[in-house]
């Protein structure tokens, strides 16, 4: 069913209070709860939740099943793959509910890429342009342009603009940008 401007299959369900941009599309059996914030554009696949009051930017893309919990934020471009995990409590039971006031914030900043089945352990920052492999465990902030894998994740190369992994001299082989390391951090060169 088309409303407004954007698409939601007729099996999944929208909420009341829900905001949704532009040329978003919902497919089949996700669930959008009160007060979540979707911008333009976005792409959200099969069997996805977007819990009460989330914040999602424009051009994002969510693969199918997943699940974006209160407390976690996405900006713009940030793309989740297939079943990728977000918390939002550290120490969960069942008999002793927090309650929104409890959930610890998680923010995915723009352009970073969560890879298929990884997991985001609640509390932390994904850097922009941030690439996580597939089934890595997010444990700590992540640095912008940081590739990270394993369990828990480590940061095992750098990450360019357009998604290609730099080589040793910090170049990209795809689009030829030059990079370099200062104080630590990654940064285009000016070259």
């Amino acid at each position: 069913m088309v409303k407004g401007d954007f698409f939601v299959h007729p099996t999944s369900v929208l909420d009341d209070n829900v905001e949704i941009g532009e040329g978003t599309k919902v497919w089949h059996f996700s669930h959008i709860q009160s007060g979540a914030r979707i911008g333009k554009n976005c792409s959200f696949g099969q069997n996805v939740n977007v819990s009460n009051n989330v914040k999602i930017g424009d051009g994002v893309k969510v693969q199918n099943n997943v699940s974006i919990y209160e407390g976690v934020e996405l900006e713009d471009y940030v793309f989740c793959g297939p079943s990728c995990v977000f918390t939002n409590d550290l120490t969960p039971r069942a008999r002793y509910p927090k309650g929104h006031e409890g959930y610890k914030r998680t923010l995915i900043k723009h352009d970073a890429t969560l890879g298929a089945n990884s997991t985001v352990v609640c509390g932390h920052t994904v850097g922009e342009y941030a690439l996580i492999a597939s089934g890595a465990v997010v444990t700590k902030n992540v640095e912008p342009h940081a590739v990270m894998a394993g369990v828990p994740a480590k940061r095992i190369g750098w990450a360019c603009e357009c998604g290609q992994i730099l080589d040793s001299d910090f170049c990209c082989k795809d689009c030829g940008k030059h990079y370099e390391i200062k104080d630590g951090k990654l940064s285009e060169s000016k070259m």
